[in-house]
């Protein structure tokens, strides 16, 4: 954990696809420049800005929009090791704590120093075909092999550090992080993991006649997914799904990168967030 953490240049993102939140990211920034402080804002997909992160232009992002959002942002910053600060204006908000209306405050505390910077393990995940590995991506949640757009099961072999581990019989199989165990896991009725851990969990969606228990593992374990059947895909955290063949191989392991976050307060607020999400389903407000 960096305590103490203040920053002088700071590129404000909106989620592209939403009015309110690139107007509000503009009104962040003006706030921020007003304090002479140096600051550029726009949206998520504006490669000028997104070309300076790469640079090295900015020691902080602040995104504003929904999970989604942070996703994304924190894609984008993890490689250069720059945290990111989360303005909610989506629809859950496990990532985030500072919500929409709030921000003046919590801005005013990070120009204090009062901030400090969590890291989070991200995955690192290649796909195998032929024996040639034909793509790597990184992931903040999950790593998820599924069925596609035909309604059966899919065969999916899983071993872990080369040894054999089960067979499953399922809608999909999840590899995801501690900050994915909120995510997609949680629906598919994994446990909840404090952010800190840098464990893997591996997590079958409704599997039939299977190992239905999810199962934890080390930092330093590699799960491979070996497909045994067709109509499968993956997706990372919940992009575009690719398409697998038969003796496709997905490795998941933990990844070069850490995504960073800008919090305040002591670390309980990951409990208070979960608390109240838990405590209610929201099914209204602005996309992700």
């Amino acid at each position: 954990m960096e305590s103490n953490f203040s920053p002088k240049r700071i590129a404000v993102l909106g989620h592209p696809k939403l009015m309110d939140a690139l107007t509000e990211a503009k009104n962040i920034s003006e706030y921020i420049s007003a304090k002479g402080l140096v600051s550029k804002f726009g949206s998520l997909n504006d490669e000028r800005l997104r070309k300076q992160v790469h640079t090295g232009e900015f020691d902080a992002v602040i995104a504003v929009g929904g999970d989604g959002t942070m996703l994304r942002a924190s894609h984008l910053c993890a490689p250069h090791g720059i945290p990111v600060l989360g303005i909610y204006k989506g629809r859950l908000g496990f990532l985030f704590q500072v919500f929409d209306g709030g921000w003046k405050k919590m801005i005013d505390q990070l120009f204090l120093g009062e901030g400090w910077v969590e890291s989070r393990m991200m995955l690192g995940a290649e796909l195998t075909r032929a024996g040639e590995i034909t793509g790597s991506w990184s992931a903040l949640n999950d790593v998820v092999v599924s069925r596609g757009h035909i309604l059966r099961p899919i065969h999916v072999e899983a071993t872990v550090d080369g040894q054999y581990l089960t067979k499953y019989i399922c809608d999909g199989v999840i590899a995801s992080t501690a900050t994915g165990s909120t995510a997609y896991a949680l629906a598919a009725g994994g446990p909840v993991l404090p952010p800190e851990l840098r464990n893997i969990l591996l997590i079958p969606i409704a599997p039939h006649l299977s190992v239905d228990r999810a199962v934890v593992l080390s930092e330093g374990s590699t799960v491979s997914l070996t497909v045994l059947s067709d109509n499968t895909v993956m997706s990372i955290d919940g992009q575009i799904p690719i398409n697998l063949t038969e003796d496709d191989i997905v490795s998941v392991h933990c990844g070069k990168y850490s995504a960073k976050f800008v919090r305040f307060g002591d670390p309980g607020y990951f409990y208070r967030n979960l608390t109240s999400h838990m405590n209610q389903n929201t099914l209204t407000g602005l996309p992700r």
